[in-house]
């Protein structure tokens, strides 16, 4: 994990969104522990409330949970949820300012999509 004290961006968002990340592509399977506030609070060396704050907003996004006792843990059904998310960011993130964009530069539908289409064939080919 990393925080990055030059943006603006609150640490424990920062925090929730790593944890998010990691959870997502699979370092934090569904229903296994996630490290305890503490353990991430010395790593980085900041508070415990703030990394308990970023903890939180995923517990409400119940994406992780409390076991009395035992610490946190991804939840079941985690990953989709996640997903379920950020495709709905990605559409007012990137798409919304996409078609925008296009329509100040007076491109039609058709030529946006062989500019994404371009741009998958170059993915594509590099990889």
């Amino acid at each position: 994990m990393y925080i990055d004290t030059n943006t603006d961006k609150p640490i424990f968002i920062q925090i929730a969104e790593q944890l998010e990340d990691s959870i997502f592509t699979g370092i934090f399977p569904e229903e296994t522990k996630i490290p305890s506030t503490n353990e991430i609070s010395a790593l980085l060396n900041i508070n415990p409330h703030t990394v308990l704050k970023g903890m939180n907003m995923l517990v409400d996004e119940e994406i992780i949970y409390k076991r009395r006792g035992l610490g946190m843990y991804v939840k079941e059904g985690a990953v989709n949820k996640i997903r379920t998310k950020r495709q709905g960011q990605f559409f007012s993130q990137y798409i919304e300012a996409l078609v925008t964009e296009a329509a100040k530069l007076n491109m039609s539908k058709e030529e946006v999509i062989q500019l994404i289409e371009r741009g998958y064939d170059n993915e594509r080919n590099s990889n």
